[in-house]
């Protein structure tokens, strides 16, 4: 890591996730009988911080935990993933997010109760110094008008600023107009530009819905098992998804958020940033839980360079 290495700024939720698995999922006023209940540390803001800090980069959070034991197992969770807790405010008189998920046949439903998430304010985004070379991220897990405020700071700063528009809200083009790198999945671009999309259109129907969302800015549509479609400087870019065997598809889409941060951060090209981050994100999908699942560098190292005749296949 040389010298003027940036670093990774999250502004996000951070949740405990509860996840009850079963054979299948219940419908409406069924009970069905589950396996297990796990509990696993969560939240967008909380999963992709950990992604960042896994790559080795300086990665701070800044959000909200509430009072609670939820509260007391994240922030230790956090601390020990290396993730610098400086900017996360302990809050009286709220709970910290709590998702309940029911996980069946690897498909989930989800229920998210934001709790401390909903107070992370301006002044909680303006206590971190930013520099130019730093990353800036943050997704739709804590209020719109924060975001804005966060990333109105880096662009003074002069830090790239990366919005994970999820999960799926209409935002406001002046919100819009404060990021440089949109990442997003076709359901968030679909109701952002207003288009109908399915994960079996032709990735130019992407391309084309991506354009609207405003020049000179990158936009990178996950698609999945098919990879990603970035627009880069209006040119579209296919990173051809891996074939892997997914477990638990919760916290892919916050892991390749996270790699490509950290990427951005040490001064890696937008290309390279892209299929680095698309090879996190399919070790993360083989493992159980979102944040304990994200992969450190030398894993994505491993599954990048060609493995030698006799080694395993499986990172």
């Amino acid at each position: 890591m040389g010298l003027g290495m940036g670093r990774v700024f999250v502004a996000g939720s951070i949740n405990m996730d509860v996840v009850a698995t079963a054979d299948r999922h219940p419908k409406v006023g069924e009970t069905v009988a589950g396996e297990a209940v796990l509990y696993f540390p969560g939240g967008k803001g909380a999963n992709q911080a950990v992604a960042s800090a896994k790559q080795g980069v300086p990665t701070t959070l800044i959000g909200r935990l509430g009072t609670d034991a939820f509260g007391r197992e994240l922030r230790s969770f956090l601390a020990a993933q290396g993730v610098d807790l400086s900017f996360v405010k302990d809050t009286d008189g709220t709970h910290s997010g709590t998702a309940i998920i029911t996980l069946a046949n690897a498909d989930n439903t989800i229920v998210v109760v934001p709790g401390a998430n909903g107070l992370v304010d301006a002044d909680d985004v303006a206590a971190p110094v930013l520099a130019k070379g730093d990353v800036a991220v943050s997704q739709f897990e804590i209020p719109l008008p924060t975001i804005a405020a966060f990333f109105r700071r880096a662009r003074a700063a002069g830090a790239t600023t990366i919005l994970n528009p999820a999960p799926a809200k209409p935002a406001d083009k002046a919100l819009l107009d404060l990021v440089d790198v949109l990442i997003l999945n076709e359901t968030e671009l679909s109701l952002l530009t207003g288009t109908e999309l399915r994960d079996s259109d032709d990735p130019l129907r992407f391309a084309e819905a991506a354009r609207t969302l405003g020049r000179g800015k990158t936009v990178c549509v996950t698609l999945g098992k098919r990879g990603v479609l970035a627009l880069v400087a209006d040119q579209p870019l296919l990173v051809p998804g891996r074939e892997v065997k997914a477990v638990d598809t919760t916290g892919a889409g916050d892991c390749f958020v996270g790699a490509l941060a950290a990427q951005l951060a040490i001064g890696k090209p937008l290309g390279d940033a892209l299929a680095y981050a698309n090879i996190a994100a399919s070790i993360c999908v083989q493992r159980m839980g979102a944040a304990p699942s994200m992969p450190t560098a030398q894993e994505v190292e491993d599954t990048l360079s060609p493995r030698r005749p006799g080694e395993s296949r499986d990172p």
